[in-house]
């Protein structure tokens, strides 16, 4: 398994960034995805996740982020938008319930 995610950066306040999440050794279509982070000093949490039919989000990014995924190329988004200096965290992809195993993520930082 591996979950491959990138698209992080350095973005000011109010600014966009696209996430991506390519995965291999699974089909995702077949579970539950999420995108967490993890900001510094913080533990975990779950940002937004996705199955056939139903998306969820955590109130914090309601309204300005968006989950999506592409089948064929067995790979989920994060379309983030506004994005605010209490976003800055690292980003990770997985199944929820998450796997134990936890790839590298993508470090996103909003500038104020």
């Amino acid at each position: 398994v591996q979950l491959q995610a990138s698209g992080g950066g350095l973005v000011q306040a109010g600014g966009s960034l696209t996430l991506s999440c390519v995965v291999s050794g699974f089909t995702l279509s077949y579970y539950p995805m999420a995108w967490y982070r993890q900001a510094p000093g913080n533990q975990r949490e779950l940002v937004a996740d996705i199955e056939t039919g139903k998306t969820n989000y955590a109130d914090s990014v309601k309204g300005r982020f968006t989950i999506g995924r592409d089948v064929m190329k067995n790979t989920m988004y994060l379309y983030m938008n506004n994005l605010r200096p209490e976003d800055t965290a690292v980003y990770y992809c997985n199944q929820r319930p998450a796997l134990t195993y936890w790839g590298q993520g993508t470090l996103v930082t909003v500038s104020s």
